[in-house]
């Protein structure tokens, strides 16, 4: 999810090095904290995810892990730095299982997980998003494959069988085979960086932001792409995905260029792309509920690099009114809606192992 180094000139840092300036502060602050219209509904996280409710009630969210110490450099094309070289482990990344009193299960923790530069404050991935379809779980991975420093593993989506992870697609192999139009060269990930997950009539749909694509994936592992972004849009980093009759995304947007570039884009099955809401900062999280309001997460506001504790929920009517319900949050990195009607948000998802939360906010 790394971004694009040129808005900061030849010296300055790109994602992992601004969050590592803001490490400190961020894990001094508390990443539990919660406004009034808002509860902390479970903590002790290891950089928390996307999250999606299971039919069995409970909420699973992905978690990045730890990060790992295994350098590929000299076996494969690595990431150009300052964001890499990464530094991985084969094992670390994980989904948990919450149930409704916030109590935490571990469903598994053998998936990859990897970190960039610099040491000890790097931005850390494992999986990134977690999808069901009837009773099953799937992964999708973000930390894995050569270029994240953990050879002999993959970027793909998972299917979860008790502790058992089984490959169905891999996404890593699929976008060193079909690049997209206009990839950042400053900037680029071989395997990927993959963001958000969604399931449409039994397919799942993934967005990738460092390349800029949005691709379908069906259960028996064939993969192919709705749109590149990049071809009409350029490098927005394109982060969060929902599905409401088309798909909307929301992008991350590049550091240290204009505050309140990223937008809502509405993308048709057929792959065109229209903007539908605009003015927000830094979009990880989006969710449309049944009366078409749309829920908007940003990381950071009122900054054009990431700042600890500004992370905001926009609540947007269908007539396009905008109403702020949550503010406040530090560096969070996903949102779903609740059986409840609630938002869950995961929070602290960029302040290392056990930082990480999710916070429950009611829109009403």
């Amino acid at each position: 999810m790394s971004t694009n180094r040129k808005y900061f000139g030849s010296a300055a840092p790109a994602l992992a090095a601004v969050l590592a300036a803001f490490a400190v502060t961020a894990t001094l602050a508390s990443a539990t904290a919660a406004k009034a219209s808002s509860t902390v509904f479970a903590t002790g996280l290891d950089n928390p995810r996307g999250l999606k409710f299971g039919p069995d009630g409970f909420l699973y969210v992905a978690e990045g892990g730890a990060g790992g110490s295994t350098s590929t450099v000299g076996d494969c094309t690595q990431v150009p730095p300052p964001v890499g070289p990464y530094l991985g482990s084969p094992t670390g990344g994980r989904i948990t299982k919450i149930d409704t009193e916030g109590n935490k299960t571990v469903v598994i923790e053998t998936f990859p997980s990897s970190q960039t530069q610099p040491a000890p404050a790097p931005l850390i991935s494992g999986v990134a998003d977690v999808a069901f379809i009837g009773d099953t779980l799937y992964a999708l991975t973000a930390g894995s494959g050569c270029s994240h420093g953990v050879p002999n593993t993959t970027n793909g989506i998972f299917r979860i069988d008790g502790e058992t992870a089984t490959p169905i697609a891999d996404l890593s192999a699929f976008q060193m085979a079909h690049p997209v139009a206009n990839p950042e060269p400053d900037d680029f990930e071989p395997d990927g960086t993959w963001y958000s997950m969604v399931v449409v009539r039994g397919a799942f749909y993934a967005v990738e932001p460092n390349h800029g694509e949005i691709d379908r994936i069906t259960p028996d592992g064939a993969i192919s792409r709705v749109v590149d972004i990049s071809a009409t849009q350029g490098h927005v980093v394109p982060t969060a995905l929902a599905y409401h009759g088309n798909f909307y995304v929301g992008n991350l947007g590049t550091f240290g260029g204009d505050i309140d570039q990223s937008k809502i884009r509405k993308v048709t099955p057929s792959g065109q792309i229209t903007t539908v809401a605009s003015g927000f900062n830094m979009v990880l999280g989006l969710v449309i509920d049944a009366h078409d309001n749309m829920y908007v997460l940003e990381m950071t506001t009122g900054s054009n690099v990431p700042a600890p504790n500004t992370g905001r929920v926009t609540k947007v009517s269908p007539s396009g009114v905008k109403t702020v319900l949550e503010d406040g949050l530090l560096f969070p990195t996903g949102m779903t809606l609740g059986p409840n009607g609630h938002l869950y948000v995961s929070n602290g998802g960029f302040v290392g192992p056990g930082g990480g939360s999710i916070v429950e906010i009611d829109p009403n």
